[in-house]
């Protein structure tokens, strides 16, 4: 009797037991016994992209082994709403690929991507779950809402780019030199008459009475220069070359006694001139030279360089006769500064006598022009009337800075060698305009400039790589560069990084208020952002403001 009381009871608990999970659709009626948590909770674009990973978590007896779990994820926004591949998870005694969840509970995650599209900043992302008993569907009755989103804070980067000028080599003094020389008789320092008379002397003086009547030019001072050849005891020749250099500055004096030079007179003397000698055997047609050089290049000890010519009997003797003689000797050399064209000058002649301009003064008057047709014009003429490579380059930065993109392309199509940091980093920048993101970053790879660094960071944010960003634009000042910091969460750097006073400043202001919950600083810096209608129409959807605005 006890034991059929036993079977009994048996039966009726197993009957109970497959009645609690012989039905899948009672998954669907207790939908609120699954837990589901989503990273991140705020959804983030990311290089046009969202990303979000889910958790779901099943409790134990839930899972019907005969069922499959159908999850579609939804991301509802403003406009309409995109779904992801369904994730499919299924019940032990199912014989699918899918991930299996026990009778005794378990959990399963998965990451889905979303591509954006404008509307997505005020969004949210759902599990629409249903459960599948063979061919029957039981809808679970309401979805799971996940995180809300989207923050696309990463969009305020500023593509614009920075152009790079290539700099110019006007002089505003130019340094000139006249120079004339006379020469001793062997170990003697006494001026002969002659060497004063000559027609180069009087020549030197000629120039130096032309400068007096030249308001641009003035002789800054004058060199001379007395020297001993290389032959003979060094002791000599250091007291020979010092005495020449006093004749030399009488001799000096008296050539300057009707043209006096308002300018220091500074001596120098060479014991040996081993350099002039070096450079006039290199000049001449001596046989041996090559011999003669090369012994120089071997010994740097005076005293061995004289020995070992002295030994080529044959061939010294020829550097007796020709070159020697050349070498006893002083230099004059009158330095002259040439005071260019100023400032004002240049932009007068920019506009009444440009052809007498040179390439550097073009160049260097663009500078100075504030108008950019002005500033156009004087980069086009340096770059067709010179066939100059930075009148081109900068013809396309100025364009470039107005926004005159088909222009730009115009003149760097012009430059003949597109290997300089000017031109890729220039170039970069067009294609940065253009939204070719790829060739952008190929060109400010190849350029140096710190410009380049900068703008190469602008496609770091915008493939998402923060941290790469906020170390290239570090020091920059930029907005460019408070943003990056705001991107990777260093906010204090941030508000020193920002320095501009403009409505696209104070929109990322706001937002490191936002985030450190001063909400009386979002509202001051909101007042200046409400002057730009983008911004402000951006604002009343960021996710950013989303508990200020609560």
């Amino acid at each position: 009797m006890k034991k059929n009381l036993f079977k009994v009871l048996a039966v009726a608990i197993l009957g109970i037991s497959i009645a609690s999970c012989s039905n899948p659709s009672k998954m669907a009626k207790e939908a609120q016994l699954v837990t589901v948590e989503t990273n991140p909770q705020v959804l983030e674009v990311v290089a046009d992209e969202i990303t979000a990973t889910y958790t779901m978590n099943f409790p134990e007896d839930y899972f019907h082994p005969k069922a499959i779990l159908e999850v579609i994820p939804v991301l509802v926004y403003q406009g309409g709403e995109v779904a992801a591949p369904a994730f499919k998870l299924q019940g032990e005694k199912i014989t699918d690929n899918y991930q299996a969840i026990l009778q005794t509970g378990g959990k399963a995650s998965n990451t889905v991507k979303f591509a954006y599209k404008p509307g997505m900043e005020k969004s949210h992302l759902e599990l629409r779950v249903a459960v599948w008993n063979k061919l029957k569907k039981y809808d679970f009755p309401a979805p799971y809402k996940l995180a809300d989103g989207a923050n696309t804070t990463y969009k305020l980067v500023n593509t614009y780019g920075e152009t790079a000028i290539a700099p110019n080599n006007y002089q505003k003094v130019i340094r000139e030199q006249k120079e004339t020389q006379i020469l001793y008789t062997i170990n003697s320092h006494v001026v002969r008459t002659k060497e004063l008379t000559k027609s180069e002397i009087k020549e030197f003086q000629e120039f130096l009475a032309q400068i007096e009547q030249d308001e641009r030019r003035k002789v800054a001072g004058t060199d001379i220069v007395a020297y001993a050849s290389p032959d003979g005891p060094i002791t000599l020749n250091s007291k020979l070359s010092d005495k020449r250099g006093e004749t030399a500055k009488n001799a000096f004096d008296k050539v300057t006694k009707d043209v006096p030079v308002d300018a220091p007179v500074n001596v120098k003397t060479i014991a040996e001139d081993w350099e002039g000698f070096q450079e006039l055997v290199a000049a001449s047609n001596i046989q041996d030279k090559e011999l003669i050089l090369r012994v120089l290049s071997m010994y740097s000890d005076p005293v061995v360089r004289e020995r070992e010519i002295k030994n080529m009997s044959m061939v010294f003797k020829t550097l007796a006769d020709k070159i020697l003689p050349e070498l006893r000797r002083a230099r004059m050399i009158a330095n002259v500064d040439y005071t260019n064209y100023s400032d004002q000058e240049l932009k007068d002649l920019a506009t009444t006598n440009v052809e007498i301009m040179d390439v550097e003064a073009l160049l260097y008057t663009a500078t100075l022009v504030q108008d950019y047709d002005t500033k156009a014009m004087l980069y086009k003429k340096a770059g067709d009337k010179f066939e100059c490579d930075r009148g081109y380059n900068n013809l396309a930065a100025v364009a470039l800075a107005e926004g005159k993109v088909a222009d730009a392309k115009a003149a760097l199509a012009k430059v003949s060698d597109r290997t300089s940091a000017y031109y890729y980093n220039n170039a970069g920048v067009v294609a940065l305009r253009d939204q070719d993101y790829k060739g952008a970053a190929e060109m400010f790879a190849k350029s140096s400039l710190v410009q380049a660094k900068y703008n190469s960071a602008i496609i770091d944010i915008l493939n998402g790589k923060y941290n790469e960003a906020a170390i290239k634009l570090a020091g920059s000042k930029s907005d460019n560069e408070g943003l990056a910091y705001i991107l990777t969460n260093q906010l204090d750097k941030a508000s020193k990084a920002i320095s501009c006073k403009c409505p696209h400043a104070s929109y990322m202001k706001a937002i490191i208020a936002a985030r450190q919950g001063n909400f009386t600083e979002v509202a001051k810096q909101l007042e200046v952002v409400y002057k730009d209608e983008a911004l402000k129409a951006r604002s009343q959807n960021d996710i950013e403001f989303a508990k200020f605005r609560e």
